[in-house]
């Protein structure tokens, strides 16, 4: 599956993180969900369309404290760096 989006509400530590993956192989779609960093506690939740998963991403959002920034244009902007070599 790939990486479709990415998000992180901006708290750091276990009690306040929060991060949301959307993922997709092109027919399926999951959304997982994590509360409070590496070791916290995961949910995962299965879609048949893209527009169903967004829904329930941009709810968990609306739920959770923080400011909401997606990682994903950063990530693929470091992956891009590191493969030319700078």
């Amino acid at each position: 599956m790939e990486v479709r989006g990415r998000w992180w509400n901006g708290v750091w530590g276990r009690i306040g993180r929060r991060d949301i993956w959307l993922l997709s192989d092109g027919d399926r779609w999951v959304v997982r969900g994590r509360l409070g960093g590496d070791e916290g506690q995961e949910v995962t939740h299965h879609f048949d369309n893209e527009d169903r998963a967004r829904d329930l991403i941009k709810h968990m959002m609306a739920l959770s404290a923080g400011t909401w920034r997606s990682l994903l244009d950063p990530l693929r902007r470091e992956s891009r760096r590191r493969q030319v070599g700078g």
